[in-house]
């Protein structure tokens, strides 16, 4: 064991501390009867959801799937708030409390936040916006990414309604509408959920299952992601003296030593860096938003300017500031006649590093598998999902878990389905999580 990583230990200890219990209580029975009873219902929310678009700028979208889902809340119990986000550039957050009196003992049971979005990737303009029942799948503009891990929270609230667990837990739930395209700032723009974090004892997202060689995984970490520019200028001149002691080597030259120096210099277990855009000519410039490079040159002249932008996905922050550190490095060893700069941005997503309070809580849903009959959950490796907005509240809770939606494929493409069996599978996972949850002594 201990040539393994840190995050495969605690993934080996996660399954290791399993209990195999006997089944789920007459409560719990309940709960799962619930789930299966109302399917129909369940299925024709996700429907309504679908078809209502919600892309991250189309902000009434946003707004009306917002207010779909503050018709379900508030009848379970939930003072409902809608926060405005106009000042970030996009449409809002719902935020949700219920608050729930003490245990029987007098102890108070675990504070739980729960966390989905609103938004969608496909904009109005998008061909794909309706929903559409494809046998045991159900495709459409977020039928997993996030709507489908809407309706399994509903789903799972309302077996604990019906079950009386609910009455005693004490759960917030932040559903952002910008989850796919944040607004700006950022600090701004996950105020609301850093301070739920802050509340909560444990966090509990929604987005999708992530299914491997067929076994249902569970996630305790995410990477960050953020973003970083190169920038170069050169000296210019006819290209019959390019590598010449008066011409030096350009801009095009110097920014793929920088590129290639990266790939060849700064690799590690479970960081990724990826360029996404790249330029250079007698003139190459970003557009405001820059997704876009305008460039001109010819060949017989030596390229003075050269960008390129990337991401940075990380397990820590001590991996960003390793990376950031060499890439740095890399970046101020100039070719002769050019000169480049780097630059990160500071409003992407921060990491979700493993810790025990995590795996422990996978421990609790593996318990709960186990009365289910299901097979136990490892711990999903990070490198095989991307960001989330769980990693804004990691610091603050004791453990986190994020995969409590339904399984799915083609997510962010025309392609998008979930497995509908999926939807009861986790509904019921997270009835009874949060129903043992609201009742365990902190």
């Amino acid at each position: 064991m201990k040539n393994l990583s840190r995050f495969a230990i605690f993934a080996t200890l996660a399954f290791a501390a399993t209990p195999v219990l006997a089944a789920p209580t007459p409560t719990e029975q309940r709960m799962i009867a619930t789930v299966d009873a109302e399917q129909a219902r369940t299925l024709g929310l996700l429907e309504r959801l679908v078809n209502q678009n919600s892309g991250s700028l189309n902000l009434p979208g946003v707004t009306a799937v917002g207010t779909m889902m503050r018709a379900e809340l508030e009848p379970l119990g939930f003072a409902v708030e809608w926060i405005d986000m106009k000042a970030s550039g996009r449409a809002g957050h719902i935020v949700a409390r219920h608050k729930g009196p003490s245990t029987s003992s007098g102890v108070q049971g675990k504070k739980m936040l729960l966390i989905g979005h609103l938004d969608t990737v496909f904009e109005p303009d998008s061909p794909f916006q309706k929903w559409k029942r494809e046998g045991n799948w159900g495709a459409g503009p977020g039928a997993a990414d996030d709507k489908g891990g809407m309706v399994v929270m509903v789903a799972a609230l309302r077996a604990m309604q019906k079950a009386g667990t609910l009455k005693g837990a004490d759960i917030e739930i932040v559903l952002t509408g910008d989850e796919e395209d944040s607004g700006n700032p950022i600090e701004l723009a996950r105020r609301d959920l850093i301070a739920a974090g802050q509340r909560a004892d444990v966090a509990l997202d929604f987005e999708g299952l992530i299914v491997d060689a067929g076994r249902d995984m569970g996630s305790v970490a995410r990477r960050s992601s953020g973003s970083w520019t190169v920038s170069v200028d050169a000296k210019g001149g006819h290209s019959s003296g390019i590598f010449s002691a008066q011409a030096g080597n350009g801009a095009i030259y110097e920014l793929a030593r920088i590129v290639d120096a990266f790939r060849r210099e700064v690799r590690e277990d479970k960081l990724t860096f990826n360029v996404g855009l790249i330029g250079g000519g007698d003139g190459a410039k970003l557009d405001d938003g820059r997704i876009r490079a305008a460039v001109t040159g010819k060949t017989n002249i030596i390229a003075s300017t050269a960008v390129a932008r990337g991401d940075l996905r990380a397990i820590d922050q001590a991996q960003i500031d390793r990376t950031r550190e060499k890439m740095r490095a890399i970046v101020s060893r100039s070719l002769p006649g050019a000169k480049a700069t780097i630059s990160f941005d500071e409003d992407g997503y921060p990491p979700m590093a493993v810790k025990p309070g995590s795996i422990a809580l996978l421990a609790k849903l593996n318990a709960v598998n186990a009365d289910l009959g299901l097979a136990p959950m490892v711990a999903l490796d990070p490198l095989k999902r991307g960001a989330a907005d769980i990693s804004f509240v990691a610091p603050d809770v004791d453990g986190g878990i994020n995969g409590l939606g339904p399984a799915s494929r083609g997510d962010h493409s025309p392609a998008e389905a979930v497995d509908i069996a999926s939807i009861w599978r986790q509904a019921k996972r997270a009835a009874i999580l949060m129903s043992r949850l609201a009742v365990e002594q902190k």
